[in-house]
């Protein structure tokens, strides 16, 4: 049984250290969620490689990724929106997380298909794919922030922002050292370094991010 409530420890009710608080547990949670839910795939994709089934192994691993970095930023998140539906985040975050793979998958699935399209089409079509990608898990999770924070759509662009970022990383580090001929050891150590920048760098930006939504919800209305 699940016991729903925020991480232990005493909070200040309010000023720099609960915010300094805020942000260094959304750092270490969420890095550490998105690093452990990450191995999922990447156990999904060494384990599938080749088969039929690679492409649905992968987006069920995302759904799972999803759970567990759901689950991490929610119980951080409740430390200062203690109505915030722990159930609702992680349920949202796991059906996006699958999302994302879905789409992410779509270019090499329909390779032979967008490859016959136009230079303009091609273009057009992987700059709304990336989109969409991009800003999937904070769409999904704007359903539940907009019941408790005021401004919540930013959050949709901020978590785009915070993939954006971590993706980037990801493929800055992983790119230069994967190589033919690697043993499958090397490349799932590599992908989990890799795994592990692009948590670090995405929790850092969308920690960011929420702790701005957090400080305007909670600065105090202005006297006439």
């Amino acid at each position: 049984m699940t016991v729903d409530r925020p991480l232990p420890g005493p909070r200040p009710d309010n000023g720099p250290d609960r915010a300094d608080r805020f942000l260094r547990n959304w750092l270490l949670w969420v890095s550490l969620g998105e690093s452990v839910g990450f191995l999922v795939p990447v156990l999904a994709q060494l384990t599938f490689a080749g088969s039929p089934v690679v492409a649905p192994a992968l987006i069920l691993a995302g759904a799972v990724e999803g759970t567990v970095l759901g689950w991490t930023q929610a119980t951080v998140l409740r430390s200062r929106v203690t109505a915030l539906n722990r159930r609702r985040w992680v349920g949202a975050t796991a059906i996006a997380g699958a999302g994302a793979w879905f789409i992410g998958l779509l270019p090499a699935e329909w390779a032979e298909v967008w490859q016959r399209w136009p230079a303009s089409a091609q273009f057009a079509a992987g700059i709304l794919l990336a989109t969409v990608l991009l800003c999937a898990l904070g769409f999904a999770q704007w359903f539940e922030l907009r019941r408790h924070l005021r401004g919540a759509g930013w959050w949709i662009l901020g978590s785009a922002a915070a993939w954006g970022a971590g993706l980037a990383v990801f493929f800055a580090v992983a790119t230069p050292l994967w190589a033919p001929g690697q043993s499958v050891a090397l490349i799932l150590l590599i992908g989990v370094l890799a795994g592990v920048f692009m948590a670090v760098s995405m929790a850092l930006v969308s920690g960011v991010v929420l702790h701005l939504l957090l400080r305007q919800r909670e600065r105090p209305p202005q006297q006439p």
